[in-house]
């Protein structure tokens, strides 16, 4: 008998009983992190006897903390969730694969989710309008007239796969609309004989911070479009047991600090000990007084310091949020029930209570706590507020070139009047992303802190951009219903819109005034926003330095209208009577807070904005929606193309072949982002992209962003490595300019040229690529596009000296090889600089169903002279190596459907 079979089970609540799989008498489970118990019941409930065993099973009972991760175990995640940016190639792929197997002589309907798929979107809504009382209706009518070929095949896909469900436009984040609506945290299922089973919700998104979820004891993660399609398909995810990092919080947050400031510094810390590839799970006794919010907060975080989840266990806290955001009681319960009977709850005080063994450990006393912002290009870069003015005075001179002008700037303009422009200015205040908006605590203090400002007669400065982007409308319900709007609306922050705006690029435009001035005058100008991204290039074009900040602290730069402030000793202007006033005239108290959180944040707001969340409004109901269970491709559409991935593909995978004689493509140095490699913003009509719409006959003003066209693969290889701060130091490295961009050598003509133009010469002359880099690759957002885009360029391997986690295995999801330099070597130490040829060798082991440890690379110097070195295979997992072998994850899948 199986454990599966073994451990089958009744659980009863009130009048209704329930299957479940029982792991609470396993032996060693009782030390085992709530994290890894969660793994526990996910083998067991899908043991098979061939990828899951009894024996993966023991090897997860018997982890040994001080370990290093070696065990490979197959996780089954019960639900996918999607964006709209990464998710709507997801569909296309989808849509495509029918194609492909059509094509096969198979039955296209093989092709369909397996796990229920739901897609939020909520990536595509730009400030484009702001400052003013109609400004969420008129950028949602412009996002339909942006998207609305997209979000008609999002309506086919919706009736033509099952268990996939599209959240309109409109309704908020996918991590507010997931911790607020769709999560369960038990979920259940009907069986084939009649009975109901009871099991974990688990989930992976195709967004990093599908993290948020940890907050409610919800394990899941981010990865990329193309884990997150197999995953769809019923394939499981290949991991290797984590070390699992134990963080006790104690203390309470002191006066003034808010749950943002919390969470930088929880960032800075775990950075600091270094968390990539490690669980992260708080503990103790201390946890009990963390609200819901807060806990999402800190989850959502967790692709800031680099751990795969952020997790905290199910408690009362948990069944009081479930409770408040409209789950049924009979839902409540069974979460308790459940909890408590498979040694889930945690509860100190509990006799029964085993204290979990953790691989390491830390503690913050959140007394300690200091106001935080983090930037300027980086979220783990915290800066104690009290420090910001001479830390950003330090920073600011790396961003001042020969070009810039010193001296303040005169601007006229008609929206916001004359006035003068200055290095260090706030060009964007913005309150968005899932990061804050799901915590009530921090939108009402930045809402008092509006009402105080109003009262004594501050107004943000005029050359700020000001805007209001909520995750979800139960947001804009509280902060209504306690006054506050009124406030906010009086300082410029109108609703925008309900979605990620700002975080993810879509900022919108600057006055033209404010970005010519900034543009022709090479100014630094800098954006402050609630978010968790600040990547270089992300936010805006003409803004260099961004930094993330609570939404009460947002606002009160959009006072201070410039970095270069101190809010200690600086008055943020004079009230009526010509008195100074300060930043702590104006902040609410902790108190205050809470009072106002009490007064207006109730259950009946959640049932009523979720009573009808998959309906959407007229414009989405408007939409004309294609059918049948092949979609009708439009050869003319620039936002849904029919993938190339599977052209040419045979039943049977050709042998993997040794890289010879390669180019670099990009020679690049530490912390290059996904955004640097496949950015998501706005792209100017002189890139290969901008280009490429010209010639189909879209003119610039509906260019819309790289990351609403992710559905057209035209578009987005040509702006794979597009980024415009990204450096490619190859450049450099032939005597040529450094040009921020997308620019690289050609060696086959020997000139400078678009990344995109040279990698088509190189394909057309048999050329292999690779792309060389720093520490820290592919951090950032779980971007598919990312290993996509460098794929599709030709790029054979990547060689860098460490990798992000999410990134390193798409690349494998794409047939891209991920190579580490041997430890402590770099290509600097080495002597590389980007002009060799690369030969990688011994690959070809995978043939023989082997991944080799290490591949000998021989780079060959123009001088003739070799540089020899032995590069890590970062093909981790025989899962991995499966994917490889085929050429990447789908046609692996796909050949699997077939077979089936």
């Amino acid at each position: 008998m199986t454990l599966r079979e073994s451990q089958l089970d009744t659980l009863t609540v009130g009048s209704t009983t329930f299957d479940y799989y029982r792991i609470a008498d396993l032996a060693g489970i009782d030390h085992l992190p709530y994290s890894l118990k969660v793994l526990v019941e996910n083998l067991v409930r899908n043991e098979d006897g061939a990828n899951i065993t009894d024996q993966h099973v023991q090897a997860l009972l018997d982890w040994d903390p001080a370990a290093d991760p070696s065990h490979e175990i197959q996780f089954t995640p019960s639900r996918v969730v999607m964006q709209d940016f990464t998710g709507v190639p997801c569909v296309v792929d989808l849509a495509t694969m029918r194609d492909a197997v059509k094509k096969l002589g198979g039955n296209p309907e093989v092709i369909n989710p397996q796990v229920q798929s739901d897609m939020i979107i909520d990536h595509s809504v730009q400030i484009d309008k702001y400052g003013v009382a109609d400004a969420v209706e008129v950028n949602m009518d412009i996002e339909y007239q942006r998207n609305g070929e997209r979000y008609q095949f999002l309506r086919w896909g919706q009736q033509a796969f099952e268990n996939f469900r599209v959240v309109p436009p409109g309704t908020g984040i996918i991590h507010q609309v997931n911790i607020e609506y769709l999560a369960r945290v038990v979920m259940t299922k009907a069986q084939q004989d009649g009975n109901t089973l009871a099991y974990l919700d688990s989930c992976v998104g195709t967004d990093s911070h599908t993290t948020t979820v940890n907050g409610l004891g919800v394990l899941g993660w981010g990865v990329g479009g193309i884990e997150a399609e197999a995953a769809m398909l019923g394939q499981p995810i290949s991991m290797l047991v984590p070390r699992v990092v134990g963080f006790k919080l104690k203390g309470s947050i002191p006066e003034g600090v808010t749950a943002t400031d919390v969470v930088l510094t929880i960032t800075d810390m775990l950075r600091q000990h270094g968390v990539v590839g490690k669980f992260v799970e708080f503990y103790g006794e201390g946890i009990a007084s963390v609200p819901l919010a807060n806990r999402a907060t800190i989850g959502n975080m967790s692709p800031e310091f680099g751990s795969t989840c952020g997790i905290f266990p199910i408690d009362d806290v948990t069944l009081d949020y479930l409770r408040l955001t409209g789950r049924s009681d009979e839902q409540v319960e069974l979460v308790k029930a459940y909890a408590k009977a498979n040694k889930l709850w945690h509860d100190v005080n509990d006799p029964d209570y085993v204290e979990p063994r953790y691989s390491e450990y830390l503690e913050l006393d959140l007394s300690t706590v200091v106001p935080s912002i983090a930037g300027p290009k980086r979220p783990q870069d915290r800066i104690a507020l009290s420090e910001s003015k001479r830390v950003f005075e330090e920073t600011l001179p790396g961003y001042v070139t020969d070009k810039t002008t010193r001296e303040p700037v005169a601007v006229s303009t008609d929206f916001r009047g004359d006035f003068e422009l200055t290095n260090g200015d706030v060009a964007i205040a913005s309150i968005t992303s899932c990061t804050n908006t799901s915590n009530p605590s921090v939108m009402i203090a930045a809402g008092l802190l509006a009402r105080n400002a109003v009262a004594r007669g501050l107004k943000p400065k005029p050359w700020v951009k000001t805007s209001l982007a909520p995750g979800s409308q139960v947001v804009a319900d509280y902060l209504q219903q306690a006054g506050l709007q009124d406030d906010l609306d009086a300082l410029g922050y109108q609703l925008v819109g309900f979605g990620c705006a700002t975080c993810i690029g879509n900022s919108g435009p600057l006055l033209p005034e404010i970005s010519e001035a900034i543009n022709t005058n090479d100014m630094t100008v800098t954006a402050v926003l609630s978010g968790n991204r600040n990547f270089e290039g992300r936010i805006s074009p003409d803004v260099k330095m961004n930094y993330l900040a609570s939404p009460p602290l947002v606002i009160a730069y959009a006072l201070a209208g410039t970095m270069a402030f101190d809010f200690e000793t600086e008055p943020l202007g004079q009230d009526g009577e010509g008195k100074p006033v300060f930043l702590k005239d104006i902040w609410p108290t902790n108190e205050q807070v809470e009072q106002v959180v009490a007064d207006n944040v109730n259950r009946e707001m959640f049932l009523k904005d979720y009573a009808s969340v998959f309906d959407g409004d007229a414009r989405w109901k408007g939409l004309d929606v294609p059918e049948g269970e092949l979609f009708a491709w439009d050869p003319d559409s620039t936002y849904v193309r029919q993938q190339t991935f599977f052209d040419g593909m045979t039943a049977q995978p050709a042998p993997v072949e040794d890289v010879r004689d390669a180019r670099v493509l990009a020679f690049l140095g530490d912390s290059v982002t996904t955004d640097h490699i496949s950015p998501a913003g706005a792209f100017k009509a002189s890139s290969p992209a901008g280009q490429y719409l010209v010639e189909h006959g879209v003119q610039q003003k509906d260019f819309n962003s790289y990351g609403s066209r992710r559905g057209n693969h035209e578009v987005m290889v040509r702006g794979t490595f597009g980024n415009i701060r990204l450096r490619n130091l190859l450049l450099g490295a032939v005597g040529e300019e450094i040009t921020p961009g997308g620019y690289t050598y050609d060696f086959l003509e020997m000139k400078p040229t678009t990344i995109y133009e040279a990698s088509r010469n190189y394909i057309a002359n048999d050329v292999p690529l690779v792309v060389i880099g720093g520490k820290e690759y592919g951090t950032g957002s779980s971007r598919d596009w990312a290993a996509k885009g460098t794929a599709m360029l030709g790029v054979k391997a990547v060689i860098v000296e460490s990798f992000e986690r999410i990134h390193r295995s798409n690349l494998i999801g794409m047939g891209v090889l991920p190579l580490q330099f041997p430890e402590g070597e770099s290509a600097t130490s080495l002597g590389l600089d980007g002009t060799e040829t690369y030969s990688i060798t011994g690959i070809t082991e995978l043939n023989e169903g082997v991944t080799p440890k290490t591949v000998h690379v021989d780079a060959t110097h123009a001088d003739g002279s070799h540089t020899e070195f032995e590069a890590v295979v970062r093909i981790d997992t025989p899962g991995e190596a499966d994917y490889y072998r085929n050429g990447g994850i789908l046609q692996y899948v796909l050949r699997n459907l077939m077979k089936g």
